[in-house]
């Protein structure tokens, strides 16, 4: 899966969780978009089933921005095929 498919899939997470219409990559999730805890959560949840991927609590931090968080996704997805 290439990086533009995970950003595409991620924003629709994103986008379903806070029925935001549309946004840009690099906007913050928190300041921007108005995203808290619980939808973060949710955001999270979501993406570990549809890319069957465990997200470490440690990365949560990470996840500020659709950029940050798909650089994230892919670190893990190409941590697990090479393990």
């Amino acid at each position: 899966m290439n990086e533009q498919n995970i950003k595409e899939i991620l924003k629709t997470i994103v986008m379903e969780i806070t029925e935001i219409e549309d946004f840009e990559e690099d906007q913050n999730f928190i300041e921007d978009l108005g995203i808290d805890s619980m939808m973060t959560i949710e955001i999270v949840a979501r993406i570990e089933k549809k890319f069957k991927i465990t997200v470490p609590e440690s990365d949560l931090p990470r996840l500020t921005n659709l950029h940050q968080t798909c650089l994230c996704v892919q670190e893990i997805i190409s941590e697990m095929q090479t393990a």
